[in-house]
């Protein structure tokens, strides 16, 4: 993860030349940017939360809090683990769906411990594919942080590419296109998973057929390559 720290402002540089520390409890700006041409973000979840707390680990295994969210968009799981762990979170701040192009932006103030920065979002039109932030160490220092971040698979649902209305965990399809350029009558991309552990995701393959083929979305829309998010973060 690639991170450009920004120049400091004037009145940043007086209060650490006061001594005054953000260590224990600091506000934060976060601004998540929808960096794709076709694909939406269902409600995101950010958080501020202990080391000793984690939303996912490559090369590990789904929770089954993360599946909820990463195949139906479900967040109350991960956001309830959150909250059992005293972490500080932000549910929604794009109150729905967060389009292509377009931003939102959470106020976050965190409380002592709560050191590192996390956020995820199911990724429509997908199987089980998410963006992720996971972990990423809060600066003490006053200033603005920007970095992209990747999507990832679950590991939990086959890529199908078929559209199926559901988004249960365990239920294969994806629940929706929110553009409304899906198709209809795909066989199905994939049967199985090989990978069942969480992993950066393939991407759509799509083809150019909406009203049969192998996929139900279009390879002209839902396609990605990474990364598929900027995240800007204020540190107040």
């Amino acid at each position: 993860m690639k991170i450009k720290k920004l120049t400091l402002t004037t009145a940043t540089a007086l209060l650490l030349a006061s001594g005054i520390t953000t260590a224990n409890a600091q506000q934060l700006e976060v601004t998540v940017t929808n960096l794709t041409q076709g694909m939406y973000y269902t409600p995101l979840l950010v958080s501020a939360h202990p080391a000793s707390t984690s939303l996912y680990a490559l090369g590990q295994p789904a929770t089954s809090a993360l599946q909820m969210m990463a195949e139906g968009g479900d967040i109350s799981g991960l956001s309830a683990m959150l909250t059992t762990a005293n972490a500080n979170n932000i549910e929604n701040p794009a109150g729905g769906l967060l389009a292509p192009t377009m931003s939102t932006t959470a106020m976050l103030t965190t409380t002592e411990g709560n050191d590192y920065l996390s956020l995820v979002a199911m990724i429509l039109p997908t199987n089980d594919g998410f963006v992720g932030l996971n972990s990423w160490k809060i600066p003490t220092e006053v200033g603005t942080y920007t970095f992209t971040l990747n999507a990832y698979d679950a590991g939990t649902e086959a890529n199908d590419e078929v559209i199926t209305g559901g988004g249960a965990p365990g239920v294969a399809g994806i629940p929706a296109a929110p553009g409304g350029d899906g198709g209809t009558g795909g066989s199905g991309v994939a049967m199985t998973e090989t990978n069942t552990n969480v992993h950066i995701h393939p991407g759509n393959l799509g083809d150019d057929d909406l009203t049969g083929g192998k996929s139900d979305l279009s390879n002209t829309v839902h396609r990605w390559l990474n990364p598929v998010a900027r995240v800007t973060v204020k540190v107040m």
